[in-house]
């Protein structure tokens, strides 16, 4: 099973049960439950789960639930707070995979209006369908975040890759002066010792002025 799906199916689990919470008596307790699941989230993170992936979907799953939490328990498609869920949009396809953002919008179209009265009237929709003509933009963001991940880690692994080129050619420039040296015999010793030091120079300004740009 790939990511893209495990992620969905977890978070489409969690929409389900942050709608079914406000129908049960656990709703009367909804902000300590909120809090116990920051401190969980706190604690995962911090000391039981050190994976990166498996860390951003647990902080997915709870901020999904809160924030619907919240939503649900105002009032719904009608709550104050509606605006969360855009926020909450865009935060998934950045922490998760930009395709979520497309799934989420799905799921949570579907229940608001499985959750309507049949006494609503178009007005109230209008904040539902709104989610699906942001979720292009967040699937947008997503994506151009993921490509900004991976070209950052092409820039690190080609960094890496040069320093361990120059350090091992300082390596052996170092070498042949210490052969010079110990057999020196005149001219010829001499230059080539020139001639190393030279290259020794040069990767030297090679390295300082690629930890300048670094910096």
């Amino acid at each position: 099973m790939t990511n893209e799906i495990l992620h969905s199916v977890v978070l489409i689990i969690t929409i389900t049960l942050a709608f079914l919470f406000p129908k049960t008596n656990l709703v009367n307790y909804d902000l300590q439950i909120s809090a116990l699941l920051f401190v969980i989230l706190f604690v995962s993170k911090r000391f039981l789960i050190p994976q990166k992936s498996a860390s951003k979907l647990i902080e997915s799953v709870i901020f999904t639930f809160v924030i619907l939490l919240i939503v649900n328990t105002t009032g719904g498609a009608a709550s104050p707070f509606f605006f969360l869920l855009f926020f909450l949009l865009f935060s998934l396809s950045l922490i998760l995979e930009p395709i979520i953002s497309i799934v989420i919008t799905l799921a949570l179209v579907i229940f608001f209006l499985l959750s309507l009265s049949d006494s609503q009237n178009f007005q109230s929709l209008l904040p539902i369908f709104s989610l699906a003509f942001l979720t292009p933009f967040a699937l947008f963001m997503g994506q151009e975040h993921m490509k900004y991940q991976k070209s950052k880690i092409k820039m690190q692994n080609l960094e890496e890759n040069t320093f361990l080129f120059l350090s091992l050619m300082l390596k052996n420039h170092i070498k042949n002066i210490k052969s010079a040296v110990e057999n020196f015999m005149g001219d010829h010793e001499l230059e080539e010792i020139k001639k190393n030091s030279d290259k020794m120079e040069k990767l030297l300004r090679n390295l300082r002025n690629q930890i300048k740009n670094q910096i």
